[in-house]
C-alpha cells in the first residue's frame, strides 16, 4: 500500500497563522494602495469609466497620512451625526423666524385695509 506524497504547502504550513497574522500587522502598520481603472469602450466612444482605489491601513496610520472622512461622515461617525442634526436644526430655526417675521409683516400691512366690525349693542 502506498502513501499519498503531501506536496509543501506554499503558505508553511501550520505556522500559516502566525505569518498570516505577521503580514497583516505589517500591512496595517505601513499601509497599502490599489488603485485600478476599468474602461467600457465600443467602437472608441467611452461608455463607462470605474476608478478603483483601495487603501488598507490602521486607523493611526491612515490619520498619519491625513485620511479621516469617516470622522465627517454622518453616516459613519455618531459626532457627525450630531453635528449635521446641529446644524440642520440651527437652519430650520432661522427659517421659522424668517417665515413668522414675513408673516407677522403681511398681517401689519392687511391690518388698516381691513374696515373695523361693528359690535351690536345686546339689549338688556
Amino acid at each position: 500500500m502506498t502513501t499519498p506524497r503531501r506536496l509543501p504547502d506554499p503558505y508553511g504550513g501550520p505556522s500559516s497563522g502566525a505569518n498570516l497574522a505577521d503580514i497583516l500587522e505589517r500591512v496595517l502598520d505601513k499601509g497599502i494602495v490599489i488603485a485600478g481603472d476599468i474602461r467600457i469602450n465600443l467602437l472608441d466612444i467611452e461608455l463607462l469609466t470605474v476608478k478603483l482605489r483601495l487603501i488598507v491601513a490602521s486607523v493611526d496610520k491612515a490619520k498619519e497620512m491625513g485620511i479621516d472622512w469617516w470622522e465627517s461622515d454622518p453616516a459613519l461617525s455618531s459626532r457627525a451625526r450630531r453635528n449635521e442634526l446641529t446644524r440642520e436644526n440651527t437652519e430650520l430655526r432661522a427659517r421659522l423666524e424668517r417665515l413668522e417675521a414675513s408673516r407677522e409683516a403681511e398681517e401689519l400691512e392687511a391690518a388698516p385695509r381691513q374696515a373695523p366690525r361693528r359690535r351690536k349693542k345686546e339689549s338688556p
